[in-house]
């Protein structure tokens, strides 16, 4: 039986050899094909990113007719980059001067890749070329928001005339803060008599109240005299204390000093005095800011004065009243602002006050200036000429918190070794 059994297993596996022999066989060609198919492929992608490569070069070169050849068999090809071939041929041929082509190309690219990361970017190069063509874009038609900002900035470049309604309907319409700011921006910039006058008004309050202070800015920063006088019209008219802050804010930006100056002497709210005396200073309105502190009557007031003269550099004139001032808690804060200054400059200002004047508080303040300013050797000198032991200690405490200074740490180690 086990004979018989085993003959019977033999002559199947003898029959169905053939078969199997043929299985083998296709197996094999289909993984041959398969994998001429993945060197295809490979060829095909290497072959796409050559032809790209090359187009890249070719505008790099501003070679544009070159750049269009490549970019268009790169489309051709339709493969992972085609999309981006499409775009890049469309931007070649408008710098190329065939803006009608760039628009077909672009024209394709929407249509046959709807989806594409490239799409932003042909809308804005669909916008450049329809500007150039004398064809100004509305921005409310723009479909986000980068593109309606690039829109709002080609009007800067169009007739003043028709963009202004443009921008004042834009104003008036439920676009972002963002957006409105930017249309303020361009419509200051216009030149137009209208767009003007439509800036003075919001600036004014008359309009779109959210925007005045900005209003207020660019009047400063863009307009010329008639502005000027526009913001000293708002100024004397407003009780709004944030809005005439923000008028000082602006002739401080135009540099209009008569007008600043004006009003630290003649405002009767102190708040609004000190902020006029505030914006003198980064205005290098260092004579002024003097006479302006023999007149002021308050010690708030002339503290403001002190640190105007900071911002404007006037450290002879601090230290000046670090020496003279006669009221002791003035002289402190004009020795405190001396320390804030720089030590090659206000240094040795600072170990004068401090070896001259006879006030302790004055003293420490020139010491907490000297260490402000890492003057370690200027401390280390004072303290070994200090015979009075607190002050002597607070110097030394000082130069306790300079560890980095190895002036400072010669010294404390020549105090421990005593």
């Amino acid at each position: 039986m086990r004979v018989a059994v085993a003959a019977a297993v033999m002559a199947a596996t003898v029959a169905s050899a053939p078969v199997a022999r043929a299985q083998v066989s296709g197996e094999a060609r289909l993984s041959e094909a398969a994998e001429e198919q993945r060197d295809r492929a490979g060829e095909k992608a290497d072959r796409e990113e050559e032809l790209y490569d090359r187009g890249t070069e070719a505008l790099d070169e501003e070679r544009w007719e070159r750049a269009v050849e490549a970019f268009d068999a790169v489309a051709r090809m339709g493969g992972s980059r085609a999309d981006g071939g499409l775009y890049w041929k469309a931007y070649a041929q408008r710098r190329a001067g065939r803006p009608t082509d760039a628009m077909a190309t672009l024209a394709e690219l929407r249509k046959s890749a709807p989806q594409s990361r490239w799409l932003k970017e042909a809308d804005s190069l669909e916008m450049e070329i329809r500007q150039g063509a004398g064809q100004h874009p509305s921005p409310e038609r723009q479909p986000d928001e980068d593109l309606k900002l690039i829109a709002l900035n080609a009007l800067l470049t169009s007739n003043a005339e028709e963009a202004v309604p443009m921008l004042e309907k834009f104003l008036s319409s439920g676009a972002s803060p963002r957006l409105r700011d930017r249309a303020l921006f361009v419509l200051t910039q216009s030149g137009s008599a209208r767009g003007r006058a439509l800036v003075a008004d919001i600036a004014r309050g008359k309009i779109h109240p959210d925007m005045q202070r900005t209003a207020v800015k660019y009047l400063g920063l863009f307009g010329g005299e008639e502005s000027r006088q526009t913001l000293s019209e708002i100024y004397a008219s407003t009780t709004d204390t944030d809005v005439k802050k923000a008028v000082l804010q602006a002739f401080m930006t135009s540099g209009d000093k008569a007008r600043v100056l004006a009003a630290a002497r003649g405002e009767k709210s102190p708040e609004m005095r000190r902020a006029a005396i505030r914006q003198l200073g980064p205005m290098g309105a260092q004579p002024e800011l003097w006479e302006l502190y023999k007149t002021e009557a308050t010690p708030e007031g002339k503290k403001d004065i002190i640190q105007a003269l900071f911002v404007g550099g006037g450290g002879d004139r601090i230290a000046e009243l670090a020496r003279t001032e006669t009221d002791p808690a003035l002289r402190r804060t004009a020795v405190r602002t001396l320390g804030l200054l720089g030590s090659e400059r206000t240094g040795p200002m600072l170990v004068s006050l401090y070896q001259s004047d006879h006030d302790p508080e004055v003293k420490r303040e020139a010491l907490r200036g000297l260490f402000i300013q890492n003057n370690a050797h200027a401390l280390v000198q004072l303290a070994r000429a200090e015979k009075d032991p607190a002050l002597r200690s607070e110097i030394v405490k000082q130069l306790s918190l300079m560890g980095h200074s190895k002036e400072a740490l010669d010294y404390l180690m020549e105090v421990l070794s005593k």
